[in-house]
C-alpha cells in the first residue's frame, strides 16, 4: 500500500501552526483537533517544523510553565522527516518504528499534502490483513 492510498482514505487537511504563536495557542489546536502533533508552516505548504505533545511535556519539565506563553519555534523540531505519497506504507513503518516518530508529514513537489500518523499506518497494515484472510478464506471454499 502506498502512502498517497492513506490520504486518500483520511483526506489530506492538515492542522498548522505559524512559529510565531504561543505554545498555549498550539494547546489549543492540539485540544480542538484531538490530534497530538501540528506542522508548524505560516504558509500551510512550506514545513519550518513539526510540535507534539511530547515536545511541550518535555519543555514544561525542563522549563515550567512560561514556556506556554513562548512561541512555538523555541521548542519545534526543524529537521523534519517527511514522506511522499508514493512510497511504500511498510518502509513509512519501519522508519516511524527506528526513528520513534509518531507522525510523519507528507510532501509532494516540496509542498505539504497531508500528514500520516503510527495510527493510520497500524489501520492500514489491519485492513492488508483482513484483506488477504477474506482473499484465503475464500479461496479455501472454492
Amino acid at each position: 500500500m502506498l502512502i498517497g492510498t492513506i490520504l486518500r482514505g483520511k483526506g489530506s487537511g492538515v492542522t498548522t501552526v505559524a512559529p510565531e504563536a504561543t505554545v498555549r495557542e498550539l494547546l489549543a489546536k492540539l485540544a480542538e483537533h484531538n490530534i497530538g502533533a501540528v506542522v508548524v508552516s505560516t504558509d500551510g505548504e512550506v514545513i519550518e517544523g513539526i510540535v507534539s505533545e511530547r515536545d511541550v511535556v518535555r519543555r514544561l519539565h525542563d522549563r515550567g510553565a512560561a514556556i506556554l506563553d513562548a512561541p512555538v519555534s523555541a521548542i519545534m523540531t526543524t529537521e523534519v522527516t517527511t514522506v511522499g505519497p508514493g512510497e511504500n506504507v511498510d518502509s513509512l513503518r519501519r522508519t516511524m518504528t527506528t526513528q520513534r516518530f509518531r507522525h510523519m508529514p507528507v510532501v509532494e513537489d516540496g509542498r505539504l499534502i497531508g500528514i500520516v500518523s503510527i495510527g493510520d499506518v497500524v489501520k492500514s497494515a489491519i485492513e492488508e490483513l483482513e484483506t488477504e484472510k477474506a482473499s484465503l478464506v475464500d479461496y479455501l471454499h472454492r
